[in-house]
Order: structure tokens, then C-alpha cells, then sequence
């Protein structure tokens, strides 16, 4: 059986994944945030006049921060993927001549 049958029939073992994602997803909105009040409070630490500037961590942080987005976004798609019953494609099989 496919992954989509087994969403279709309402499988626990894939109704299981979803709220384990979910969790994930909030780990990490919470990382981000953290995240992004450590650019804001870099930001207004710097002292241009002072020569104080911290552009190298502020640089990793929002690195960091993308970096978040898409796995949180990963995540978001694959329940949502789990939710439509669809699985994943072959390389092989572009729909419509269409990767996406």
C-alpha cells in the first residue's frame, strides 16, 4: 500500500507524523523568533561612531534565521502533502511536463 492509500484509509501511523510535525514546526518558530530579537538587539548595539559594529554575527543570525524559514516551511508542506494523500513523485514522472 502507498502512502496515499494509507492517508486515504485514515492510517495512524501517518496521523501520527502530523502532530510530530507540528511540534517540530513550533520548535522552531520559537528558534526564529529568538533569532531574530538577537539580530534586532545586535542591530542597536551598534555604535557606527563608536566603530562598534557587529555585521559578522548579525550576517550568521539572519543566515541562520533562512535557514529556519525553510525548514519550517519543509515541514509545512509535508503535512500538507500527508493531508492530501500525495506521494512523492519519481524523478522520473514530471506531471504535464511540469517538475512542480
Amino acid at each position: 500500500m502507498t502512502h496515499a492509500d494509507e492517508s486515504r484509509s485514515d492510517n495512524p501511523r501517518l496521523s501520527e507524523d502530523i502532530p510530530t510535525l507540528q511540534a517540530e514546526i513550533a520548535s522552531l518558530t520559537q528558534e526564529r523568533e529568538k533569532t531574530i530579537q538577537t539580530i534586532r538587539a545586535l542591530m542597536a548595539a551598534e555604535r557606527p561612531k563608536e566603530g562598534i559594529y557587529h555585521n559578522a554575527e548579525i550576517f550568521e543570525l539572519q543566515r541562520d534565521k533562512l535557514r529556519l524559514d525553510v525548514d519550517i516551511q519543509f515541514r509545512v508542506n509535508k503535512i500538507n502533502r500527508i493531508n492530501l494523500g500525495i506521494d512523492g513523485l519519481s524523478p522520473s514522472e514530471p506531471r504535464d511536463g511540469f517538475l512542480f
